[in-house]
């Protein structure tokens, strides 16, 4: 059950929001050069001590355009301390994958002005380095935004989404969290869906970000929210529950002799050292290497051909029963709603 004052505050900010759209369509040349202006420069804005820290991870990676338009708009504002960690590479379907027994390397990096890191880890590891306090001289934000996800993450995709994995771990941690993620289209979609998808989220971080303040934000889950593909035609936000939609990834046996010997060892980072050190205590090289040859003789490579969480077909568990139920995730999004739903803790 969602708490009455976030609801309450949810309606008081979309109501502030549709006010406020009228006045920036009155003045559209003054809203265009703030924004030049401020997004002008990368440098980081200085840490005030007066306002909340948010947190800001995600699982496409430093570059994701869904990452830039999201922490600029929280920038923009002008109201939190934005600090960001994110991975260096994609780690879209990583679910809460950690990383262990190995080096996660960090360096500074420039994101739409706000204090930032790259790390050579998973979204989960970015959340864990982040409130362990080894990054930054907090070591609990205000909130913690995972997003903006090129993707959906409705249904099953929520149990292998990186995105959702980096607001589940604050919430392990007890700090206010959410996912936020886009309903990507291929050949529909524009990277400019991002920065409208970011526009659309303010008024619920902002909500949030006042029930924390209040004390009134749940301590025993998170908010998942779906972006619409055309986030500025959305008909509404609407709570929504967690259904069984999933895409699965399409598999394909090909002949051995496709790839040459050593060919996925060789593209492993770290090299065999690596790849070999991670098979297990009682594993040797040669042993290793015995078993890998003995199933090359014996097997064909199976290789995927489509990803899972990011695949344009559905497919869906139990049809009938979901197709009777209108509060489900994918159904609202698919009719261009603003769904966001609970993820409570497995053991609450």
């Amino acid at each position: 059950m969602m708490p009455p004052g976030l609801v309450s505050n949810l309606q008081e900010a979309l109501l502030n929001r549709k006010g406020s759209q009228g006045q920036e369509q009155e003045e559209p040349g003054q809203q265009s050069n703030n924004n030049d202006n401020a997004s002008s420069t990368d440098d980081p804005v200085e840490f005030d001590a007066s306002k909340p820290i948010v947190f800001v991870t995600n699982s496409d990676g430093v570059e994701s355009p869904g990452l830039t338009h999201l922490v600029e708009a929280l920038v923009l504002q002008g109201l939190y301390n934005v600090h960001v960690c994110v991975p260096q590479s994609d780690k879209s379907v990583s679910g809460h994958s950690v990383t262990l027994r190995e080096t996660v390397e960090a360096s500074s990096a420039k994101v739409s002005g706000a204090t930032g890191f790259e790390i050579s880890g998973t979204p989960v590891d970015c959340v864990s380095l982040a409130l362990s306090g080894a990054l930054f001289s907090w070591s609990k934000p205000m909130l913690v935004i995972s997003g903006i996800n090129r993707g959906s993450s409705c249904g099953h995709h929520m149990f292998y989404s990186g995105v959702v994995a980096g607001a589940r771990e604050a919430l392990l941690y007890g700090v206010p969290s959410l996912s936020i993620s886009l309903n990507w289209k291929k050949d529909e979609s524009q990277e400019s869906d991002f920065k409208d998808a970011a526009a659309v989220c303010l008024p619920l971080i902002n909500a949030a970000i006042r029930d924390v303040e209040k004390g009134a934000f749940p301590q025993n889950c998170f908010l998942h929210i779906e972006i619409p593909t055309s986030p500025l035609s959305n008909k509404g936000f609407k709570l929504t529950k967690q259904s069984m939609w999933r895409s699965t990834p399409n598999w394909l046996a090909v002949s051995t002799t496709r790839y040459p010997p050593g060919h996925f060892l060789a593209n492993q980072p770290g090299g065999l050292g690596l790849q070999f050190a991670q098979l297990g205590r009682d594993a040797s090289a040669a042993g290793a290497a015995r078993r890998l040859a003995t199933q090359k003789k014996n097997l064909e490579i199976i290789e995927s051909i489509g990803a899972a969480g990011k695949s344009d077909s559905n497919r869906f568990l139990d049809k009938q029963q979901e197709e009777a139920d209108d509060d489900l995730d994918y159904r609202a999004l698919e009719s261009g709603y603003v769904s966001w739903n609970i993820i409570f803790r497995a053991f609450d």
